[in-house]
Formats: structure tokens, sequence, C-alpha cells
């Protein structure tokens, strides 16, 4: 597994941790501080920004997850991949989304830029 396999993994496990202080450790681990996170319904900067987009979808989705669907592609330090919103794992997703994952050289996420290819109820 690639190190940018590996936060892409580490990526998706934030968006389904409930703790909210476990979520911020994770994100302040995983993210450089004024990291922005866009996609079609949200454009936000550093831990905080994307912690409440975490927060708002959790609440907006009680009870399901994010998981990885397919091969994360790599190169340099870019990561492009597709995510499924799932009621269990392995179920037909009810949104299915594309990231591009881009980390500094630190390897903290220094962007995420997101595409929705699929959303409930479209």
């Amino acid at each position: 597994m690639s190190d940018l396999t590996q936060t892409v993994t580490q990526y998706l496990a934030l968006w389904n941790e409930t703790d909210a202080e476990k979520r911020a450790a994770g994100i302040a681990e995983l993210f450089a501080p004024d990291a922005p996170y866009i996609d079609p319904l949200a454009a936000v900067e550093g831990h905080e920004g994307f912690a409440a987009v975490v927060a708002g979808a959790q609440d907006q989705f009680k009870g399901l997850s994010f998981e990885l669907h397919g091969a994360v592609d790599t190169h340099h330090n870019i990561a492009r991949f597709q995510w499924g919103l799932v009621t269990e794992a392995g179920a037909e997703p009810i949104a299915i989304g594309f990231d591009v994952l881009v980390t500094g050289e630190d390897g903290r996420i220094s962007g995420v830029y997101g595409f929705l290819d699929k959303v409930p109820g479209a």
C-alpha cells in the first residue's frame, strides 16, 4: 500500500469517525492547518472548516458510512479515488463521489477537491 493510499484510507476514516474529539485529533494529524476542502456543496479552509463539513454530513446521513470504491490512483503527491456513501459495508451506494487529494512535502493533506457523481434523490 502506498503512502497516498494510506492517506486516503485515513481520510475516509475521518468521515466515519463519530467522536468529535477523535475526529479533530485525526484532522490535525492528517491535514495541513490551512488546507482547503472544496466540493459542489462546500468550500472551506482549515481544520475547523473541514470538521464542520464532516459533522454536517454525519448529521444529514446518520448511520451511513463512506467507503472506498475501486483503487486509489496516485502519482507524485496526488491521489484520485471514488467513494460511496453506504447503509452497510458493500451495499449499493446512495451517493458516489470522486475526490482528488493533494499532499504537501510533509505528507499531510494540503487540499481536497471533490466531485459528486450520484446524489440521493437525483
